[in-house]
């Protein structure tokens, strides 16, 4: 689901796959304090999992966030 919004939005983005990979897996867990898959990050900003990344969606922070600084 977290896909096909970022998709629906046309924004691109790399999906890195941490189900077969425990050092990925690790990696991830320590980046966003979080085990549970998918962890959405836009740049350095943790957004969460899906429900957040669609919080954030309906609530118009994350067109504001992908606006550029200025």
């Amino acid at each position: 689901m977290a896909k096909r919004l970022l998709q629906m939005r046309g924004l691109a983005f790399d999906e890195i796959a941490v189900d077969e990979d425990p050092a990925t897996r690790q990696a991830m867990a320590q980046r966003a304090g979080r085990r549970t898959v998918p962890q959405i990050f836009i740049g350095e900003t943790h957004i969460g999992g899906c429900d957040e990344l669609h919080a954030m969606d309906a609530n118009g922070d994350l067109e504001r966030l992908l606006q550029p600084p200025g």
